[in-house]
């Protein structure tokens, strides 16, 4: 079965995974990963440019489908920080789109306070959703 999953990272990192083709949730916590399965739906929200900093983005901003690729360790980063990661297809075409142009419309959003389950930094979505932020990304 099909399961849907937002992420919840700034948007500097979310372009370095998209260009590595990979995702990591969770500052690279392994579990977080592991709940995904290949062909999974698999979307970034962005509240922010910069990990705690920069100019609010509040957007998705990035779409792609988990690969069947088992979960892995990074090497090194020039310290202790191995995160746990995932192999993504991204879709090329998706463009970033504000959270704001549908929240009236998604699940996701229509509880009071919904911003406190994006603290989770992995919140598994509806198919509704997905479809929906989908559509927006690419127009499809």
């Amino acid at each position: 079965m099909t399961r849907y999953w937002l992420a919840v990272v700034s948007r500097d990192h979310v372009q370095r995974g998209v260009e590595q083709g990979i995702a990591q949730a969770n500052h690279g916590k392994r579990a977080p990963v592991e709940r995904m399965s290949p062909g999974d739906g698999f979307v970034y929200y962005s509240p922010r440019t910069g990990m705690r900093e920069g100019e609010p983005v509040r957007a998705f901003t990035a779409l792609g489908t988990i690969d069947d690729v088992p979960v892995w360790q990074a090497e090194d980063q020039g310290g202790c920080f191995r995160p746990w990661r995932r192999r993504v297809s991204y879709d090329k075409t998706a463009r970033q789109t504000p959270i704001a142009e549908l929240q009236t419309e998604l699940d996701l959003t229509s509880t009071p306070n919904w911003g406190i389950v994006l603290r989770r930094g992995l919140v598994e979505l509806t198919a509704h959703d997905f479809d929906l932020i989908s559509r927006a990304m690419v127009g499809r």
